[in-house]
Order: C-alpha cells, then sequence, then structure tokens
C-alpha cells in the first residue's frame, strides 16, 4: 500500500505542476487575445470599405486594364495558407488544413495543380509531403504588422504576372468569437473585373468619381486590395489563436482539476485501506498475545 500511496502522490503532483502551467498559458493567451483582438476589429472597417471601393472601380473595367485582372484558363492553382507557428490552439490549425485539403482535391479531381505558400509553421509542417510548397513565412506571427502582408504579396504578384500560376485563393480562420473561428476561403486572383463574374456582384455598390483615370488608379489600389486583405487574414488568424488557445488551456486547466479531485479520493481511499489494514494487524497481534497468555 505504502508504494501506492506514493505513486498517487507523485501522479497528484505532476497533474497540479500541470494545472499551473496551463492556468499561467490561459493567461498569457487572455492578454495577447486582447490586443490581437482590438487590432483585428478596427481594421475591419477599413478593409471593407477598401473592398467596396475596389469593387466598385474593377467592376467597370475589363480584366486587359490590368495584368492582376487578368482572367485566364486556371489550370494552375496557388493559396495561401494561414495557420499559426504553435500549438495547444485546440482544432484551430485542423480546420483550415482540412479546408485546403478538401478544396486540392476538389481541384485535382478536374485536373488542376494546387500549390502552396505557408505562412505559418503548423501549415507549413502538414503540406510539406502532400501538396508543392512554393514559399513559407514562419515564425513571424508572434509579432507583426502590415509589412509581413506585404512579403507575401511580393511573393505571389511578380508571379502572376509571369503566368506561373492562374488563380490565387487565401484560406484563414475568420474570427467570429473566443470560442469560434470560421476557415475563410476566398480567391485573391484574378480580382474582380467587368468580365468577370464576381464583377457582378458589385452592380449594385455606389458610384464614385475617379480621378486620375481608373486605370491608373487600379495600377495602385490593385496592389494595395492584396495586402489588405492578406493583412486582415493575419490579424484574424492572429486573433484567432490566441482565442483558440486560451479555450484550450481552459479546458486543459479543468481537466487537470477533474483529474486532481479522482487521485484526491483515489488517495483517501488507498489511505483508509492501508490504515485499515494496519488496524486488522494490531487486532490480530494482540488477539494472538491474549490467547498466548
Amino acid at each position: 500500500m505504502g508504494a501506492s500511496l506514493k505513486d498517487i502522490k507523485r501522479q497528484s503532483v505532476a497533474v497540479d505542476k500541470t494545472r499551473q502551467i496551463t492556468r499561467a498559458m490561459n493567461m498569457v493567451a487572455a492578454s495577447k487575445l486582447k490586443a490581437a483582438q482590438a487590432k483585428m476589429e478596427n481594421f475591419r472597417p477599413y478593409a471593407n470599405k477598401l473592398m467596396e471601393v475596389f469593387g466598385s472601380l474593377a467592376a467597370r473595367v475589363v480584366s486587359t486594364t490590368n495584368p492582376l485582372l487578368a482572367v485566364r484558363d486556371p489550370q494552375r492553382i496557388r493559396v495561401i495558407v494561414m495557420t499559426s507557428d504553435r500549438g495547444l490552439c485546440g482544432g484551430f490549425n485542423t480546420n483550415v488544413v482540412k479546408e485546403v485539403e478538401k478544396f486540392s482535391r476538389i481541384k485535382k479531381a478536374e485536373g488542376k495543380d494546387v500549390s502552396i505558400i505557408a505562412v505559418g509553421k503548423k501549415g507549413r509542417d502538414f503540406f510539406k509531403k502532400k501538396l508543392p510548397i512554393t514559399g513559407t513565412h514562419v515564425d513571424q506571427l508572434n509579432r507583426f504588422d502590415i509589412s509581413l502582408a506585404s512579403r507575401v504579396a511580393d511573393d505571389v504578384v511578380p508571379s502572376f504576372i509571369n503566368e506561373e500560376y492562374d488563380e490565387l485563393y487565401l484560406c484563414y480562420n475568420e474570427f467570429r468569437s473566443v470560442a469560434s473561428q470560421k476557415p475563410v476561403l476566398m480567391r485573391l486572383l484574378p480580382a474582380a473585373s467587368l468580365d468577370s463574374a464576381e464583377g457582378e456582384e458589385f452592380e449594385a455598390v455606389a458610384d464614385y468619381v475617379y480621378e486620375p483615370s481608373e486605370e491608373e488608379l487600379l495600377a495602385h489600389i490593385v496592389p494595395m486590395y492584396l495586402r489588405v486583405l492578406i493583412y486582415r487574414g493575419l490579424l484574424e488568424t492572429s486573433a484567432g489563436e490566441h482565442g483558440a488557445r486560451m479555450v484550450a488551456m481552459d479546458n486543459a486547466t479543468s481537466s487537470c482539476e477533474d483529474m486532481l479531485q479522482s487521485l484526491t479520493q483515489k488517495f483517501n481511499r488507498a489511505r483508509q485501506a492501508a490504515i485499515t489494514a494496519e488496524l486488522m494487524d494490531i487486532v490480530g497481534g494482540t488477539e494472538a498475545l491474549a490467547a498466548k497468555g
């Protein structure tokens, strides 16, 4: 019984230390979430308004106006996959990679090639043996600004203009709440234009007067449009990661507390059994001595 009590005590100590770690990680994630969520929510209105202006402008022009509007037969497809660099955040990364896997299977069944640009270590590690990876941006999500979005955009724009691929998609987790992040897969290139199907959805957008010409504005707005959408994806990913990790660590802490309670009960039962056995030995010894006397 003594060895059993020591084993239970050792397990309890280990679980208690794990609980302290998960509780600390929960607090750190909550602190980081507050800052990341504020940045994300402040940026959303700007991103939405830029998309509205760009949609209104792009819907008036034909695809030959700007090379980034060029609609081609999409035989080669590239996807920017945004995941976290670290784990311990529940199914946060799994949801994104499953969405991209599903998309890839559909496109491959149509005879198309799919390649990946991995933003985040988890996505890179998952796809490195499954799909061609043409670019990686890892260990940068702990602290980043729009320059990271610019670097990602600089990776994809020249390749599209040089016709190394025909369509570009972005996949990330959209932050809904601390406990809910939904995978979003959206097309970035070619951007919507008058002769593309996506142009129809901008017909009802307000009319603007553009100065200088629409063509000159497109040359500046299209790259900006890409950077803004990529940066928004980064902000949503960052906030979602911290929210998912906070929930995961909170669940882990609760599980540790349940295990501690169970181990405490087990320890008490084992100790009671040991005391009972010792009392029986004492009583048995006393009776034996009395019988000899």
